[in-house]
C-alpha cells in the first residue's frame, strides 16, 4: 500500500490514541494501530499505569489485540503505525510478531525530551553480562535443557 492519505490516515489514528490517553489520563503519551491489507485489525493507547503492567506499551497491547483478533500469533501482511519510535521491547515484539513494516511519528529523541528515554537500555545492551546494572545470574542450565531436548524431539511443537 503506496498510497499516502492512507498512511496518514492510520498514523492520524495511532497519533489520536496517543492523545486521547493524555487527555483521559488513561497512560503515556504513545498509541499504536496494527492493519492488514488495508484494514484496521487493532488499535491501542499505552496502558502501562491503568493496568499497572509495564510491558502494556500501545505497541505491545495493539499486538496482541491484533493477534486475538486474528487468531494468530504471526502478523505477517500486517503493518503497524505507531505514535513514537518502538522503545526496544516493542520493537522485539515487533520482531517476534513478524510485522512487515513499522512506520513511526516521533522520535525516540522526542520521547526522551519529555522523560521517556530508553538510552540506559541500549547501553546496558552493549555491556558485557558481568558490567550490567541489574545483576543476571544463570542457574540449574542443565536441568532446564530437558524442555529444549523435549522441544526439538515433540512432534506437537509449532514453530513461531
Amino acid at each position: 500500500m503506496e498510497n499516502i492519505e492512507k498512511h496518514a490516515e492510520f498514523m492520524r489514528l495511532a497519533i489520536s490514541l496517543s492523545v486521547k490517553n493524555v487527555k483521559e489520563n488513561i497512560g503515556g503519551p504513545f498509541g499504536a494501530v496494527v492493519v492488514k491489507d488495508g484494514e484496521i485489525i487493532a488499535g491501542s493507547g499505552n496502558k502501562v499505569t491503568s493496568t499497572n503492567d509495564p510491558t502494556a506499551h500501545a505497541e505491545v497491547s495493539a499486538i496482541r489485540l491484533a493477534c486475538t483478533k486474528l487468531n494468530t500469533f504471526d502478523l505477517s501482511g500486517c503493518v503497524i503505525y505507531t505514535s513514537c519510535e518502538p522503545c526496544p521491547m516493542c520493537l522485539g515484539a515487533i520482531y517476534w510478531a513478524k510485522i512487515d513494516t513499522i512506520y513511526y511519528a516521533n522520535t525516540k529523541v522526542d520521547a526522551e525530551n519529555i522523560g521517556f528515554s530508553d538510552k540506559f537500555i541500549y547501553e546496558e545492551l552493549d555491556k558485557a553480562m558481568d558490567d550490567r546494572s541489574l545483576p543476571i545470574v544463570q542457574l540449574m542450565r542443565d536441568e532446564a535443557l530437558e524442555a529444549f531436548r523435549l522441544w526439538e524431539k515433540s512432534p506437537l511443537r509449532l514453530e513461531y
